[in-house]
């Protein structure tokens, strides 16, 4: 009994992080992150293109439908369409639906689930890690975009600097938003993976097309919140983004993803518990 007392039981926390150190590894060198890390380095590519075929001689410097694009408003549309709304939600995809999916289909989840460690642990710390696997693949890319595409057409490093912080931050949250919202999906689904390309690339772009209250049950319409907030207010992606007039304020864009990114772990913690894992053979 005293031998017991003094082994205990680990905390909590000291469970997540166990988890967070085993399953880090796995998803950095996987074959997942090599693909994913191709699809991030595509932004790269487009800017770099753009920072050489863009030289001193184009005075005129690059017009979209007529109006010219400094490289501040550029590099904002580029956070806009190719991060937030493609970039992200193929992480959040393809990690988040992957958390406990991919351990049912290795058969490898009674592995976990036998050792002395909650099971909201396992799933907590897998979340954690995707978080700074994620993060190590994209932010990265997001700099790398930013330092070739400020300076076209005279803009300035220095003076966008913050708005890149800002950026960051909102990439973070998306990242964060999605990949609850996912893990949930992958937890309680047995197909989650055409589930989540359904809700990401169906779901949510249709219903952000139109008037009404479906749009509130997405992701990208809290999203779509933080965008103009970020961007120079005589930006071309600001004047775009004021199509969308039913966009939320900054408060509740970044309280409804909170709720909504800690709503959704905990839901999906809940269902980790309960549910009985039978392994196919």
């Amino acid at each position: 009994m005293i031998e017991q007392a003094q082994v205990g039981l680990p905390t909590p926390m000291a469970s997540t992080l166990r988890i967070v150190d085993l399953s880090l590894g796995q998803m950095l060198w996987s074959r997942r992150s090599v693909f994913l890390g191709l699809l991030v380095g595509g932004p790269v590519v487009l800017a770099l293109a753009i920072r050489v075929l863009t030289t001193p001689e184009l005075t005129s410097g690059i017009r979209v439908t007529g109006v010219q694009v400094d490289g501040a408003s550029l590099f904002g549309v580029m956070i806009w369409l190719l991060y937030i709304r493609f970039v992200v939600p193929v992480l959040g995809i393809f990690y988040g639906t992957a958390l406990i999916a991919d351990e049912v289909d290795d058969k490898t989840i009674t592995y976990l689930f036998t050792r002395p460690i909650p099971r909201d642990a396992v799933l907590m710390g897998k979340y954690l890690a995707y978080l700074i696997c994620t993060t190590l693949l994209v932010l990265p890319s997001v700099v790398l975009v930013y330092f070739f595409v400020i300076p076209v057409n005279g803009g300035h490093i220095g003076e966008a600097f913050p708005s890149l912080v800002v950026d960051l931050g909102v990439i973070a949250v998306g990242l964060a938003a999605y990949g609850s919202v996912f893990a949930l999906i992958g937890a309680r689904l047995r197909r989650p993976l055409v589930v989540g390309l359904v809700f990401a690339f169906g779901w949510e772009p249709a219903v952000l097309l139109f008037p009404g209250y479906l749009k509130r049950l997405t992701v990208g319409y809290y999203l779509q919140g933080l965008v103009p907030h970020t961007m120079p207010q005589d930006s071309t992606l600001s004047a775009w983004m004021q199509m969308f007039t039913d966009t939320p304020t900054l408060a509740a864009s970044l309280g409804s993803l909170v709720l909504l990114t800690l709503g959704s772990l905990w839901l999906a913690g809940r269902v980790v518990d309960r549910r009985e894992y039978v392994l196919e053979q």
